[in-house]
């Protein structure tokens, strides 16, 4: 039988105080130096910061090899090095993008006139504009666009990497106007979003798994020079084990404070951390530039994403775009598996096994895998709704 000290210490071991956090042990992890020649695919190194140059790397791609190794040495940077990526040239079309942003500005124009704007977790509400769920609503205003957006190989390629395949996608648009304050130094969802008190009721190994159920990311609808307050980053603080209960210290946020980091970005460039990463918004200190992101929270198929989204509803107005895209060659078979994945659950489960027992493997047809068939086999849209509001009835309890 244990003895009281041994029984102490592994109790101790298992279940984190916030009492028991010493900013010093942070501070010896952030005081570590990103070796670029640990990173061969990296076109730089910036204040802590690995920054990669899409249009060298986005040749790579077709080759699966080369793929997996731009995946393993992302994979590596966020769990094992800085934990922050910045990507340039994520996205090229800048057009499209613009489109999508008079799109997310006619929305925060119905929110203002309905006074349905919601707030922000980590900062003053009212003194920026924010889109819940912008996923969804960008799919049923503009399904087009939102085709080309999230037919993006990058937002793809680095989800997988940090997630596996099946991952769920949901986004927020966030506008840091002229004047918006900082956000309070944070990690993000899961263990970001609860009280110190109800993280010292999760075990040490439950904490560890929060990070690699989500990965947090964004990309620039604007050029975000440093005025306008681009994101705070604190590069290897993903690394300290007791994080998610430090992240509201007063030592903890004076740290943060003195030893931050930011980049300028430019319109088109993705930026992926870990949610262990401390971070926060900057504040927006320009005259005139209201500094627009969308915000890609994207997680794990093993857990389940933040927001409610309706799915069934966004591969209806979808399909269409992608069943003539198809056709027409405008979208890459590449880009439309990316859409789906971005659209449709990946994930076959919960469902009811009485009306949707796995005929032919270990699990029943996914959202996805159905809507992947349809367009393959060329199903008109009514006929692909019929199936998929079968499915969605085999599916409920």
């Amino acid at each position: 039988m244990l003895t009281t000290n041994k029984a102490a210490e592994r109790t101790a071991r298992i279940y984190l105080k916030a009492a028991d956090c010493r900013v010093e042990d942070l501070a010896a992890l952030t005081a570590r130096k990103t070796d670029i020649a640990d990173y061969p695919l990296a076109a730089d190194v910036r204040s802590n910061v690995l920054v990669y140059d899409c249009n060298t790397l986005r040749p790579r791609l077709g080759n699966p090899a080369e793929r997996q190794q731009i995946m393993a040495e992302w994979t590596d940077a966020l769990l094992n090095g800085p934990g922050v990526l910045v990507l340039r040239h994520a996205e090229t079309d800048l057009a499209m993008i613009d489109r999508a942003s008079v799109m997310f500005r006619t929305l925060i124009d119905q929110q203002n006139r309905l006074g349905s704007g919601g707030g922000d977790h980590f900062a003053k509400p009212g003194a920026n504009d924010r889109i819940w769920n912008s996923l969804e609503k960008h799919c049923l205003a503009d399904p087009e666009n939102f085709a080309h957006y999230y037919g993006n190989p990058f937002l793809a390629l680095v989800s997988e990497a940090w997630l596996g395949p099946n991952y769920q996608m949901t986004a927020q648009l966030n506008v840091v106007n002229p004047g918006g304050a900082a956000q309070s130094s944070h990690r993000d969802y899961h263990l970001g979003f609860q009280s110190a008190a109800d993280i010292e009721r999760y075990p040490l190994h439950v904490q560890l798994l929060s990070p690699v159920l989500t990965l947090q990311g964004a990309i620039a609808h604007v050029d975000a020079p440093l005025e306008t307050g681009p994101t705070l980053l604190l590069p290897f603080s993903q690394l300290y084990t007791a994080g998610y209960l430090a992240m509201g210290l007063p030592a903890f946020r004076d740290h943060f404070a003195a030893h931050h980091v930011q980049l300028p970005l430019e319109k088109g460039d993705m930026l992926f951390f870990s949610p262990a990463l401390l971070h926060a918004a900057g504040t927006n200190r320009s005259a005139d530039v209201k500094r627009m992101v969308n915000l890609f929270q994207v997680s794990s198929a093993f857990g389940r994403a933040m927001e409610s989204v309706d799915r069934t509803a966004m591969c209806k107005a979808l399909y269409p775009v992608l069943l003539s895209a198809a056709a027409q060659g405008t979208l890459t078979p590449a880009a439309i598996a990316n859409v789906i994945a971005a659209t449709a659950e990946g994930y076959a489960f919960p469902t009811n096994l009485d009306r949707d027992p796995p005929l032919g493997g270990m699990a029943p047809k996914s959202q996805a895998a159905l809507m992947a068939d349809s367009l393959a086999a060329r199903q008109s849209p009514s006929e692909f709704a019929a199936l998929l509001d079968a499915q969605a009835a085999r599916r409920t309890a």
